[in-house]
Order: C-alpha cells, then structure tokens, then sequence
C-alpha cells in the first residue's frame, strides 16, 4: 500500500510541477512555430530536453544516496541548478528576441545563385515575399542550446520523492519513483506543446510572422523572468 502511494505521489508531482512550470513547454511552442519545426522534430526536442532535465535530477539524487548526503543539501544543489536554468533562459531568449526583432525590421534580404540554362546568376529577395526555389536548411544551435538549459534545470520535487523511498524502503522503490516521475514529466511535456501548438492555429497569427523570432525570444525571456521572481 505504501509502495502505490509513493508511486501515486511521484506521477502526481510529475504532472503538477510541469503544468503550474510554463518553461517546461512553452519555449518548445515558440521555438517550433517560430522556426517551422516538423512534428516530429518538435517532439524529438522536447523528448530529449524533458529526458535531460529529469536525469540530471535522478543522477544527482543517486549519487547523494550513495554518498550519504542529507536532503536539505541536494535541495540547496537544486536550488543553484534552478537560478544557473533561469539566467540561461532569460540570456537565450533576450538575445533571440534582438535577432528575432533585427530580423524582422531588416527583412532579412539575401540572395541565392541561380542557373536557368545559361550563365549562373544571382538574385535578392527578402522572406517576407513568396519565393519558389527550395532552400538548404543549417544546422541549427537553438535544439542544442534548450537541451543545455533544461540538463540545468532542476526538477525540485524529484528529489525528497526519490530519497525519502530510498531511506525508508531501499533503492527499489526509489528507482521506480523516479522512473514514474519521469516518464509522465516527459508524457505532460509533450502534451502540453502539441495541445498549445493546436491551439494557436485557431487565431489568425499570420500578420505577426514577421515578428514570430522576436516573439518567441520574448516567450523564452518571460519564463527566464518567471523563474528567476520564483513565480
């Protein structure tokens, strides 16, 4: 009975602390509309962020059991992670909403070598306009730099739900704890941006695609601000 219990309140803090955390999925919304990320590009990425950031939080719990270390201390340990996450959102998403904005009032004109038959030549143009040559998509850091902010991130429940077992019943039960902890924090996560990303294509949005990096930097910004006021 007490083993369902624990397990009950770890898929419950799971899903509570995800939801009430809008950094947990609304980078991922803004960044995906923003960029054009394919379904299956915007889950991978926040399948692989969700997985990092609650790993990190498994292995550092881990090692404070085998180490014998109080849960105050990997709380205070959290505690540093979780100001460290808010810094790197607030920076990432300031700094993406300036070349977001940069951007959008340049119009971001560039041209492209073309070849009709004859001599190659090269022509402008700007995003805004409708073009129907296809482009060579590069490699982007923006995936990269949101999995290196959510290893950062803490998840604060996880660690009294994975030690607390671990004191009282052994690393078995701590073990699958963690894992029920995880999977429905990455079940929820996913959830939730696919729900959103539904939910904007039901308001006409498309005058502000011109703005849609410098709106999804300040989407980034915002929830840096919301961490770091504890909101």
């Amino acid at each position: 009975m007490q083993n369902g219990t624990i397990l009950l309140t770890a898929a419950s803090l799971g899903f509570i602390h995800t939801v009430l955390g809008p950094d947990h999925y609304v980078p991922f919304v803004a960044l995906a509309k923003a960029r054009s990320w394919s379904k299956t590009k915007t889950a991978l990425v926040t399948f692989l962020c969700g997985l990092g950031h609650v790993l990190s939080s498994v292995l550092i719990g881990f090692a404070g059991i085998a180490l014998g270390t109080a849960v105050s201390k990997l709380e205070w340990l959290e505690g540093l992670r979780g100001d460290a996450a808010g810094w790197l959102l607030l920076s990432f998403g300031l700094a993406y909403m300036v070349w977001g904005l940069k951007k959008a009032w340049k119009g971001e004109k560039h041209s492209h070598l073309h070849s009709h038959g004859g001599e190659p030549h090269a022509h402008g143009h700007a995003h805004e306009a409708a073009h129907t040559h296809p482009h060579t998509e590069k490699p982007s850091v923006t995936p990269w730099a949101l999995f290196i902010i959510f290893v950062f991130g803490p998840c604060e429940p996880l660690i009294p739900v994975l030690m607390y077992p671990a004191l009282s019943t052994g690393l078995g039960l701590a073990a699958a704890a963690a894992a029920v902890f995880s999977v429905v924090t990455i079940a929820t996560m996913l959830s939730a941006v696919f729900l959103l990303l539904w939910g904007i294509k039901l308001f006409p949005v498309e005058r502000m695609e011109r703005y849609s990096h410098a709106l999804a930097g300040f989407a980034v910004f915002a929830c840096g601000v919301a961490i770091k006021a504890g909101l």
